[in-house]
């Protein structure tokens, strides 16, 4: 599903890293408090991509494989990319690629808003070990009303 928007990382490190780390300093997704969208867009974007290299990385290492590897989550998120962008190129020639190219960027600039307002300022705490408290309810916005649900295709 992400192949259109070209950011198919996103499933790596939105299941992989931001499920994880989601109200703490290291995820890139997590909205800080008294941060503006458009600081927010730049630092979500280049740090999911970046972490979601990292995990596939790990992952593979751990699988004793290299990171270029057919088995290797990100590079074929975007070899279906590839193969979608070509495919409407062939059928509809190169003049379709800045459409494509300005569909992404609102595509993932729209995903990239709902994680800015579903975490938007929220922290959690260190234990005294340390370690993150676990990830409750007040830690992400959520909603089970039928309109928004609609509107965000079940996203929350």
């Amino acid at each position: 599903t992400m192949a259109q928007t070209f950011y198919g990382h996103f499933y790596i490190e939105h299941n992989r890293g931001h499920h994880v780390r989601v109200a703490t300093p290291e995820d890139p997704a997590s909205s800080r408090f008294g941060e503006n969208f458009w600081t927010f867009l730049p630092r979500s974007v280049f740090g999911s991509l970046k972490s979601a290299w990292e995990l596939e990385a790990t992952r593979l290492r751990r699988a004793d494989k290299p990171v270029f590897h057919p088995s290797n989550d990100v590079l074929n998120a975007w070899a279906m990319s590839i193969v979608l962008w070509g495919g409407l190129t062939a059928i509809f020639g190169w003049q379709i690629l800045p459409f494509v190219a300005i569909q992404a960027v609102y595509g993932f600039s729209l995903l990239e808003t709902v994680n800015y307002l579903e975490h938007y300022g929220l922290l959690r705490q260190k234990n005294e070990r340390g370690r993150y408290e676990r990830c409750t309810p007040q830690h992400s916005w959520n909603s089970d009303h039928i309109c928004t649900n609609i509107f965000l295709y079940h996203l929350q």
